[in-house]
């Protein structure tokens, strides 16, 4: 893991609050080791029994080495075990101050519709919880004030992702902003080489590793532009092209509930949060670009 995702997702400068501790460990466990996801994986899921143990403990019952159980504090986001402690404890006490029992939200092939409607909604809204907590608002605040003076602004996104970067660009447009989204790849690069200090491009991908969407952003990377990555993977290729990240959650997949599904949740609440944040900074151009949009549509909407 690079110092770039440490500090993300807060590092050894600071403290992940009880609440993010979940969601951190969703996201961070496919990039670690399988001891480590061990570590996190019972921390997360027995806040109460770990904030009891020692760190020797926690490695005993986990199957690990101190060492590892400090390590995996660490990339959580904790200066050491003790913080890792007291967070275990905050996150037990809001458990049991009456929250409800998690949902199995595992979708069987023979379940009732109304199970189907229960689970999905229950795990859309927990990919958005996880995705709040997990956002980082210095790194979001920096990609709302790219956008709000980009000149022009180019996303790419394929698939599920690309539905998204159009979701995007259409907003965009309609406050008044230049904005094209991108879902083929070779469009996408032609564009790129286009662009300069001044644009962004935003590239879009849950799994980070898209080659489609990582492409055009190097070359918008190179080209001067000011870079974003909408990524479930922080330490994904995709990072290393993006002046900011934004991580959404990564949230479980299963057999009848595809990755492209469950992503597409956490992504559009980021784009949903640059769009307002970008909407508030140019609110004197948006607020008319936003009104004669509606109004140029009234009639349509009329019986």
């Amino acid at each position: 893991m690079t110092q770039e995702v440490k500090e993300i997702f807060g590092g050894a400068s600071g403290s992940t609050p009880p609440a993010a501790l979940t969601a951190k460990v969703r996201t961070l466990a496919p990039s670690m080791t399988r001891s480590m996801q061990r570590v996190a994986e019972t921390v997360a899921a027995d806040p109460a029994g770990c904030a009891a143990l020692t760190v020797t403990g926690l490695a005993e019952r986990t199957g690990t080495s101190e060492a590892t159980v400090v390590r995996t504090a660490r990339i959580l986001g904790y200066p050491g075990y003790r913080d890792l402690r007291l967070a275990l404890a905050g996150l037990a006490a809001q458990q049991q101050s009456g929250r409800a029992p998690a949902l199995t939200t595992d979708i069987a092939v023979d379940d009732p519709i109304a199970d189907v409607v229960a689970k999905l909604a229950y795990d859309e809204q927990q990919t958005l919880a996880d995705t709040a907590a997990g956002l980082d608002t210095v790194q979001l605040g920096a990609a709302v004030t790219a956008l709000a003076a980009a000149r022009r602004t180019d996303i790419y996104g394929v698939g599920a992702s690309g539905l998204v970067a159009q979701d995007l660009a259409q907003k965009l447009l309609r406050i008044g902003l230049i904005a094209h989204a991108h879902s083929d790849p070779h469009l996408a690069v032609t564009n790129a080489v286009q662009l300069k200090a001044g644009d962004v491009a935003v590239a879009i991908t849950h799994s980070g590793s898209t080659g489609d969407v990582i492409e055009p952003l190097r070359v918008a990377f190179e080209r001067g532009a000011t870079t974003v990555a909408v990524t479930g993977r922080p330490d994904g290729p995709v990072t290393q092209y993006a002046d900011h990240i934004l991580t959404t959650s990564t949230a479980r997949e299963s057999e009848l509930r595809p990755a492209a599904m469950s992503s597409r949740t956490s992504q559009l609440l980021v784009v949903d949060c640059l769009f307002i944040g970008v909407a508030q900074r140019t609110y004197e151009q948006a607020a008319p670009a936003l009104s004669a949009s509606y109004e140029a549509l009234a009639h349509r909407h009329r019986r």
